[in-house]
């Protein structure tokens, strides 16, 4: 399917600098353009391949002066990044997509399929399962239970959504994800420790995506809660009990303990660690690798173990490079001065 730079400029209200008839039919990144590629310069540091790529339509953004010749036409725009975004978005939408149930699928009597559906083969769906509209179940997919999952959602291979969960509308969870395992808990005896049921639920709210392999435990009691429009990257852990903002995101092999309250609009880096029942603020920024041991106010920027402002941070981690040096030196200067002490105490 071939699109125009005029009609991808009337799709995302961009600006188009060259020609209008140029058409395009597929993706690809700027320095790796081809004819009939569509690309996009948002990272200053790309800016040299601009001048050299391949790629018929390139997407900028609206306060992008050249400073040489470009051969592709431009379409000049808000944000490039988020135009990109959506386009993409179209074009997926555009691709055929199957519809129905496989006859390898396993699916209760009394389960309720909505629909447009799709159920691939060996999926399996147990009975007081309600699936809405226009889902999409991958082979090898397990649906507990009682488990609710709402219209036009996205379940890749090997998904297993245990027993009385509930999942919002436009959710995708993506390959090897668990929602619903048992919390981590677990009483200490003199034989032991004894497991503690875990009888709570997960809720994931609209428009949530959680990345392959991450793992969403059930609560104790009540329920774990992923709010609307929540991003988890691959191999994230969310413990039992644990309530995440709306539209906090967090990259991969965070992990969340048991009960802790995280704000809206947060952004962790990847390895980020969150202790048991703490809250976390709104518009948190925790750089990769940081652990928080407690509570944070909202609107900050943090990094570390434990994590503290970034900027401070970043002045520590200089100082802690000349530590050796700095150690050699103070040796160096408490020697001078028990000299000093004895030449004064003669």
């Amino acid at each position: 399917m071939e699109f125009s730079a005029k009609q991808i400029a009337e799709f995302i209200q961009g600006i188009i600098v060259g020609d209008e008839n140029a058409t395009v039919h597929t993706f690809a990144k700027i320095e790796e353009g081809i004819p009939g590629a569509l690309s996009f310069l948002a990272n200053p540091k790309y800016t040299n391949f601009i001048y050299e790529t391949q790629s018929s339509i390139v997407l900028v953004n609206k306060d992008f002066t050249p400073e040489h010749e470009i051969k592709a036409t431009l379409i000049k725009v808000d944000n490039a990044y988020e135009s990109l975004a959506k386009l993409m978005s179209l074009y997926e939408m555009s691709q055929p997509k199957k519809t129905g149930i496989d006859p390898l699928a396993s699916i209760s009597d009394k389960a309720k399929i909505g629909n447009g559906c799709y159920v691939g083969p060996f999926a399996c769906i147990e009975e007081g399962a309600v699936i809405g509209d226009n889902v999409y179940i991958h082979p090898h997919v397990t649906v507990g239970s009682n488990v609710k999952i709402g219209n036009n959602c996205i379940l890749y291979p090997h998904v297993t959504v245990y027993h009385d969960c509930r999942i919002g509308n436009n959710c995708i969870l993506h390959a090897g994800s668990v929602i619903g395992a048992d919390g981590f808990g677990f009483a200490p005896s003199t034989e032991g420790y004894e497991k503690i049921p875990q009888i709570g639920i997960v809720v994931l709210e609209d428009d949530v995506e959680i990345g392959a392999n991450t793992c969403i435990d059930r609560a104790t009691m009540g329920a774990t809660i992923i709010h609307k429009g929540v991003k988890l990257d691959n191999l994230v852990q969310i413990a039992h009990n644990v309530e995440v903002g709306s539209n906090t995101v967090m990259a991969s092999q965070v992990g969340i303990a048991g009960s802790a309250k995280i704000g809206e609009w947060c952004m962790f880096g990847g390895q980020v660690g969150v202790a048991g029942h703490i809250r976390v603020g709104n518009k948190v920024t925790v750089g990769a690798q940081s652990g928080i041991p407690g509570n944070t106010k909202s609107d900050i920027a943090i990094m570390g173990y434990p994590a503290i402002d970034h900027k401070q941070f970043a002045r520590s981690a200089i100082i802690y490079k000349k530590l050796p040096d700095m150690y050699a030196e103070l040796g160096k200067l408490q020697r001078e001065i028990e000299e000093l002490k004895k030449q004064i105490n003669k």
